[in-house]
């Protein structure tokens, strides 16, 4: 098994094949689908010689949707397989033998975590996702990853395909209110529900339309609530997302006058529990939908300073210290600027989130070379029946 879900297998002309939907050890007929110098993708056809550690999917979809890549596996071995799937990135690409990587964090249920899924529309104006072959939309009549109250709702949907919306989320916040979010190119649809929702259309020009309800819900986290608009990140699993911000509280060396600064923060949601921690946390965060939030869930301390730019116009320009650096970087990881910056600022502790093992090795590589000491890997798993994983990786100053 390679990251982000495939099966690694060989051609006969010796190059590289990635298949989804098999396991190591199967003997499949498969189709390839693209064909590169050094390497070829292709699907399974036929399932000539099972694994004994395959099991029968939950989701009538799987092996056509794109959505899920491990339903055929167990979920304990899904486990241990993305903890292997991270030492590889370490070992392959920061070139790091035994990483100290601890065991993951399951999520609660492995079913029905989704706070938040969006779909694709078929030009007929069914609901449906990217199918395996990247090629097309699937419809769907089924999806056992969103919260149940998401389940009810979204077959009741009838856009049409004359709707001119190409793209429909669908969030529901921790008291179960639910908001669709529906992107298009033109002019917001005419819109009718007889149930109790918020809705919003965004077009293209980042003018947002409230068709219904409030253009924002509130999320209940350790106590805390935050506002997260409809543009706005956030965590889609809930109880792992608690999880995460009990790991940052017990492993950061948060003191009364310790300076902290965090990248890519989002609505808030490690900053608040960072603040009462701190002498002075300076965020950062590029995206206006995300600061509005920020500035409404952290109003309540005069020791946060908040600025709405990229990583790398910011922190090369910071003028005051910081002991610690949190950072929650996109899937493509840290920009060079960034690294340069990690150079000069010297935090004597780093926790790094990522959603990416490979990214991440490659910039944990770069950052040791700096003069740190990678000091764990803690993976937590957001994502159960997909390729992805989530980790808080904590390192320090030699």
């Amino acid at each position: 098994m390679v990251s982000g879900g495939d099966c690694l297998g060989r051609l006969p002309d010796g190059r590289a094949v990635f298949v989804p939907f098999v396991l190591p050890g199967e003997l499949v007929r498969i189709e390839v689908t693209e064909e590169k110098k050094r390497y070829a993708r292709a699907l399974p056809v036929d399932l000539l010689q099972a694994s004994p550690d395959r099991i029968a999917p939950r989701c009538a979809h799987f092996r056509a949707c794109g959505g899920c890549q491990y339903q055929h596996l167990g979920y304990a071995k899904q486990l241990t397989l993305k903890e292997n799937l991270i030492a590889d990135q370490f070992l392959r690409i920061a070139k790091i033998e035994n990483p100290p990587i601890q065991p993951i964090i399951p999520s609660p249920d492995p079913w029905n975590y989704r706070n938040h899924v969006q779909f694709h529309l078929s030009r007929e104006g069914d609901l449906g996702f990217i199918h395996a072959d990247r090629k097309h939309i699937l419809p769907i009549q089924e999806c056992h990853l969103p919260c149940s109250p998401i389940n009810k709702l979204w077959p009741q949907l009838d856009l049409g395909a004359e709707s001119g919306v190409y793209r429909l989320g669908i969030r529901m916040d921790t008291q179960e209110d639910l908001m669709l979010i529906m992107e298009g190119e033109d002019a917001a649809p005419e819109f009718s529900l007889d149930i109790p929702v918020s809705a919003v259309f965004t077009p293209p020009d980042n003018r947002l339309t409230v068709l219904a309800g409030d253009d924002h819900l509130t999320f209940s986290v350790r106590g805390k609530d935050f506002q997260v608009s409809a543009r706005s990140f956030f965590q889609v699993n809930t109880p792992m997302a608690e999880e995460m911000i009990g790991f940052l509280l017990n492993n950061l060396d948060l003191v009364g006058d310790t300076s902290l600064v965090e990248l890519y923060a989002g609505v808030g949601l490690f900053s608040a529990f960072l603040a009462p921690r701190v002498g002075h946390l300076t965020a950062v965060e590029s995206a206006g939908s995300s600061c509005h939030d920020f500035a409404i869930n952290l109003d309540e301390f005069d020791n946060v300073d908040l600025y709405e730019a990229e990583a790398e116009e910011v922190l090369p320009a910071l003028e005051t210290p910081a002991d610690i650096l949190v950072m929650d970087p996109p899937r493509a990881g840290l920009a060079p600027a960034v690294h340069d910056a990690l150079g000069k600022l010297m935090p004597k502790q780093i926790a790094y989130i990522s959603c990416d093992p490979a990214t991440l090795a490659r910039d944990v590589k770069k950052i040791i070379q700096k003069g740190y000491r990678l000091d764990s890997v803690n993976p937590f798993d957001l994502f159960p029946q997909t390729g992805h994983v989530e980790s808080i990786s904590i390192l320090i100053r030699e």
